[in-house]
């Protein structure tokens, strides 16, 4: 299949920001252990997800701008 690059940089930057939800979660919930290092990749990987969201979601409407 051939994807838009839009819908491959929002479908990343969904599975990104549902991975930095998932993780915090499963550390309160104590199956990972809590380190330094993976707070930081859990946030680092919701920002990276917000932003890939965004750059996909301006890429969609420019491409689709005035196809009326």
């Amino acid at each position: 299949m051939n994807f838009p690059q839009y819908v491959i940089c929002v479908l990343i930057g969904f599975v990104l920001v549902v991975l930095g939800a998932v993780l915090p979660f499963l550390m309160v919930m104590q199956i990972l252990k809590s380190t330094f290092f993976l707070n930081f990749f859990s946030y680092g990987a919701t920002v990276a997800g917000i932003f890939l969201g965004l750059i996909g979601a301006t890429q969609s409407v420019r491409e689709h701008r005035g196809k009326n």
